[in-house]
């Protein structure tokens, strides 16, 4: 099947990004959100980095001009039913992206694919409570989206072949790789990558090293780009601890178990760079460790 138009469910940091490398891909996106003011937030941000990608020579004035024009909003979400394909980018709780699809399925196309942005959740468990289990995958891309060049398509027990293939062709267009993963818990990357970050957070607990100490040993001695407790606040600490406790209660191994401290720091409302303090406090010129 052909993918021409596409819906996009939730306007945050991921939802937006998604809009703008489809948009510039050449697709038609619709996106929605329950909120007016995260719509008009997004669309303005997006304008930003495509202006950004002409400054730096990545795209012509003309490109940007018409990705703009692709992109619609509407706060009704039963309007994405008319799109070709549904990518949920929503918050990374079972229970808010299960009713989103419940909501959207009355108004659905008979072709249309639904996926999930899911970092870490089954795939074949959101399937289930769709009407369309074979028309149903995770596309999880990475963060920030225009940047990142990966995308994890994942298969429930029930996706077609069909299913795959459109996605992956969707993939090519953006200019981006796919990698097939299976529906494991938090499937290839964060299966990976959260344990890490989990250890340096335990690292920092146990008093083995210093915030700052801890990410310039990774920066420096793994030449990792961004140490793994600058990462977590990038990332945001809710959605690490979620993956965590996905990776836990789904492989009941205790290697999975969320350190303390990240729990420590979710209760208290220090999410990261989007709350303006996590393992660093970003409300002054230049961030600070908390710790």
């Amino acid at each position: 099947m052909e993918i021409s138009k596409i819906g996009i469910v939730g306007a945050g940091q991921m939802g937006n990004g998604i809009a703008h490398v489809c948009a510039l891909a050449g697709y038609d996106v619709l996106m929605t959100d329950i909120s007016q003011d995260s719509l008009d937030a997004a669309v303005a941000l997006i304008n930003k980095n495509l202006d950004r990608q002409v400054a730096r020579e990545k795209i012509t004035v003309e490109a940007k001009s018409d990705a703009m024009a692709r992109i619609g909003t509407t706060l009704k979400l039963p309007e994405l039913g008319q799109t070709d394909l549904v990518i949920e980018a929503a918050t990374e709780r079972e229970s808010v992206k299960t009713a989103i699809f419940e909501d959207l399925l009355p108004y659905l196309q008979p072709h249309t694919i639904l996926t999930s942005n899911t970092s870490s959740i089954s795939i074949t468990r959101l399937a289930s409570r769709t009407d369309r289990p074979e028309k149903f995958m995770g596309f999880h891309f990475m963060n920030p989206v225009p940047i990142m060049k990966l995308v994890e398509l994942i298969r429930g027990i029930a996706t077609d072949e069909e299913t795959f293939k459109a996605c992956q062709t969707v993939v090519d267009r953006l200019g981006k790789t796919g990698a097939a993963a299976e529906d494991f818990p938090a499937f290839i990357v964060n299966r990976i990558l959260m344990p890490m970050i989990n250890e340096a957070i335990y690292t920092l607990y146990e008093g083995v090293g210093s915030v700052k100490s801890i990410d310039t040993s990774l920066k420096l001695g793994a030449n990792h780009p961004m140490g793994p407790l600058e990462l977590a606040d990038f990332i945001g600490l809710d959605t690490c601890l979620a993956i965590m406790n996905v990776l836990h209660e789904g492989l009941a191994d205790t290697k999975y178990r969320p350190c303390p401290l990240l729990t420590k720091y979710v209760e208290a409302g220090w999410l990261g760079r989007k709350t303006q303090r996590g393992f660093y406090d970003y409300r002054g010129e230049e961030p600070v460790p908390t710790r």
